[in-house]
């Protein structure tokens, strides 16, 4: 089974910065896009931040211009690079891995990390 390890989380106070960290195994990093989600109490799970295969990113709106998302293929780890954090940004961040499909009516299987807290005070 794939797993992946999520690190980097905690408290920080609002304008501070964090450097999430999400390791997996080659044979799916290689392959796979990668993302970032995140999921505060009451609210729907957002999709924050992407990176495919290639390195081509994408951000939500709330987050652009402040987060930063990249990948080291030589250490088959992606990044979550958060500065100018605000309060409304405290929630669990979950690491997520696309595998695409062989054919294109084939289905892609995603993997799900544990999640790491990140919590943002006024």
């Amino acid at each position: 089974q794939e797993q992946l390890a999520e690190s980097g989380g905690g408290l920080v106070q609002a304008g501070g910065s964090l450097r999430l960290s999400c390791a997996t195994s080659g044979r799916l990093f290689r392959i796979a896009s990668m993302a970032w989600y995140r999921q505060a109490p009451g609210n729907m799970r957002e999709l924050v931040a992407s990176i495919t295969s290639g390195g081509i990113t994408n951000y939500v709106d709330s987050v652009k211009g402040r987060f930063t998302i990249s990948r080291d293929n030589a250490k088959n780890t992606m990044y979550l690079q958060m500065n100018s954090l605000k309060p409304e940004d405290t929630a669990v961040y979950y690491c997520v891995a696309d595998r695409p499909p062989v054919t294109i009516e084939g289905r892609s299987q995603r993997f799900w990390g544990q999640g790491t807290q990140v919590t943002v005070s006024s």
